[in-house]
């Protein structure tokens, strides 16, 4: 009877151990838009290397100096450590005789995200490679996007205290560091004031609209028009006479297929710069078909932070965007 008791006592403290260690994954580290590449050196030197930096060397669109979409990294498999496997975003090369890919979250921390590459050999490798590059650059996107909104929704804006937000019946996770410029009912303009470095006289900015939906085939050749607009009507420069946002002429925007809150939408990015003045930078539009109530709701994110890096400015915006629900 006390053997039974023994062993019963075991396997209940074992099976304790197992549900604690499940429960208390260390957190991820990691910048935002960073990827830790495990891949023996040869591999990295060479083709296979050449191939993943190729495949994350994508440049952001709309953004005044070049900057990747993704930043990589890479460690050698034995110098994969504990501190290393603690990485929030994760893609793993290795050689073996059955050919794989395969993606698994909170393997070592929370959260994150593995992508697991294995083939026989380098050129079994780069070909599996080249078929899921877009969806390996996807996969690593969507999880910081989730990452950044689950950071913004622990301190973020009430949305009904903007009589715009309540008028089209939208809410955004938007974090509380962005202030109210104006918000007129139809119109709504949050601005949040960059504090660090060289970016204190900058800002990341958040406008919300909407317009009548009108012919859908001309949605996305009418972007620009409705932008500059809007931008005429509601974003003076210094001199509101003579100066107001516009779209920059010596740049045309990309604009891309989208899905927002499960409803089809366009992705726009550009540059904006004030019409007689010398303030520019990067936006990133969504406009989003709402056949419900017959109009388009129109997220904006623009950025203006002179002389220094953007990506991550901008990135926070989309993170802000696609949090987007109609009711």
């Amino acid at each position: 009877m006390k053997k039974i008791f023994s062993i019963s006592t075991i396997i209940l403290l074992l099976s304790s151990c197992v549900g604690t260690d499940k429960l208390i994954l260390k957190k991820s580290l990691g910048k935002i838009n960073k990827v830790m590449v495990v891949a023996k050196i040869s591999d990295w030197t060479g083709d296979v290397g050449s191939e993943i930096r190729n495949s994350f060397g994508e440049l952001m669109v709309g953004l005044p100096q070049p900057e990747h979409v993704l930043s990589v990294s890479q460690v050698a498999p034995n110098g994969f450590s504990s501190m290393m496997k603690a990485s929030r975003n994760i893609l793993i090369i290795t050689e073996t005789e059955n050919e794989s890919f395969t993606v698994k979250r909170n393997i070592y921390a929370q959260p994150q995200t593995i992508v697991y590459v294995q083939a026989k050999d380098d050129e079994s490798i780069i070909k599996l490679l080249q078929k899921h590059k877009n969806e390996i650059k996807n996969i690593f996107i969507d999880s910081d996007i989730k990452f950044t909104q689950s950071i913004f929704n622990k301190d973020k804006i009430d949305n009904s205290q903007y009589k715009t937000l309540r008028n089209l019946g939208v809410t955004f996770t938007i974090p509380k560091k962005f202030r109210t410029v104006d918000d007129t009912g139809e119109f709504l303009w949050l601005r949040n004031h960059l504090m660090s470095g060289i970016a204190k006289t900058g800002s990341n900015n958040i406008l919300v609209y909407s317009v009548p939906l009108g012919d859908e085939s001309k949605i996305s050749d009418n972007i620009v028009a409705v932008r500059d607009s809007i931008g005429k009507k509601f974003i003076p420069g210094s001199d509101p006479e003579t100066m107001h946002m516009i779209t920059e002429e010596a740049y045309t925007p990309f604009t891309f297929d989208a899905i927002i809150d499960g409803k089809k939408a366009y992705e726009t990015r550009g540059k904006w710069e004030v019409k007689n003045d010398f303030m520019a930078g990067p936006f990133l539009n969504y406009t989003v078909i709402d056949k419900k109530n017959n109009r388009l709701i129109v997220f904006e994110g623009f950025t203006y932070a002179p002389s220094v890096s953007k990506r991550a400015f901008v990135f926070e915006l989309e993170a802000i965007a696609k949090s987007m629900k109609i009711n």
